[in-house]
């Protein structure tokens, strides 16, 4: 039986250069390789999965899902799978349960502000697998949340999505987040 994995971790944790290899091992062993994102994720372009290593690879979109043909695939890999709708994450796991075809979902567990965003709370309700992806912040401890930076500084209102890179967005620990401390960051470093 096929399962629903959430693979989860904070930015710069190489979870798309991960989803990359991973269909990469499926394809090298002759296996078909459904690559998904969600529209709206767009910084790398349109049709593009790309990973801050450079790893990359051409992908289709999460909303043309329903009017795909999946016979064939034996593996569905989902990056910036936190965008998704519930509803959208619903149908992966009826793909996982019903059509016998493993799927497996990157992305970020929680946004800048600590809250999970919409699809990462269905994957953690939904999921049979859920596995941390880890990353480490500025002090050498491990980072879970995902600061945004504006004008050198942590801010924690606004939008729950801006896309946005390393320019954005920094990966801290608890106490450093819960501080705003960037280290030496803050400081033009």
């Amino acid at each position: 039986m096929a399962k629903l994995y959430f693979r989860y971790g904070a930015m710069g944790s190489s979870k798309t250069a991960n989803a990359v290899m991973v269909r990469y091992n499926y394809e090298e062993r002759g296996f078909r390789v459904l690559m998904l994102k969600p529209q709206m994720e767009n910084r790398d372009g349109e049709r593009i999965v790309r990973s801050r290593c450079g790893l990359e690879a051409v992908c289709s979109f999460v909303e043309e899902l329903p009017e795909m043909d999946l016979t064939g695939y034996a593996c569905i890999i989902v990056d910036e799978a936190h965008f998704m709708t519930a509803a959208q994450v619903r149908r992966l796991s009826d793909i996982a349960d019903d059509l016998d075809i493993p799927v497996i979902c990157y992305g970020l567990r929680t946004d800048f502000r600590g809250e999970l965003f919409e699809g990462s709370r269905e994957l953690m309700c939904l999921a049979d697998s859920i596995e941390e992806i880890k990353t480490i912040c500025w002090c050498g401890k491990k980072a879970t949340f995902n600061a945004r930076i504006s004008n050198g500084k942590v801010v924690k209102e606004g939008e729950q999505v801006m896309l946005g890179g390393n320019d954005r967005y920094i990966s801290l620990c608890r106490k450093h987040w819960k501080n705003g401390d960037l280290g030496n960051r803050s400081q033009g470093k």
